[in-house]
């Protein structure tokens, strides 16, 4: 299971999202081994940027002890407050290839 996870952010708070998203992800990636990706879609509108955190690989069984440390961190970390509007988390798994 991969999750892509994407939301609005203002521009003037690109800086303090990133730093508090990697010290997020370092510590997912110490507890689970999945090492987040972050990443943005080029420029912006109306000084709001479009930005998405990704988690490929989450074991299969844990994902939601994976969710429920994710969303609990970012709480923590203060996150929400930066945010333009919610967080938008999209669950993908790998098709099996066909016999």
């Amino acid at each position: 299971m991969d999750l892509y996870i994407y939301y609005r952010v203002r521009s003037v708070q690109t800086q303090a999202l990133q730093d508090k998203l990697g010290a997020v992800q370092a510590m997912l990636q110490a507890r689970f081994g999945i090492a987040g990706k972050l990443k943005r879609r080029p420029g912006e509108q109306d000084g709001l940027q479009t930005w998405m955190e990704v988690y490929e690989h989450l074991p299969s069984g844990r994902e939601g002890d994976f969710s429920h440390t994710l969303e609990q961190a970012l709480a923590e970390a203060g996150i929400p407050a930066l945010l333009e509007g919610p967080r938008h988390v999209e669950r993908f798994e790998d098709v099996a290839p066909c016999a």
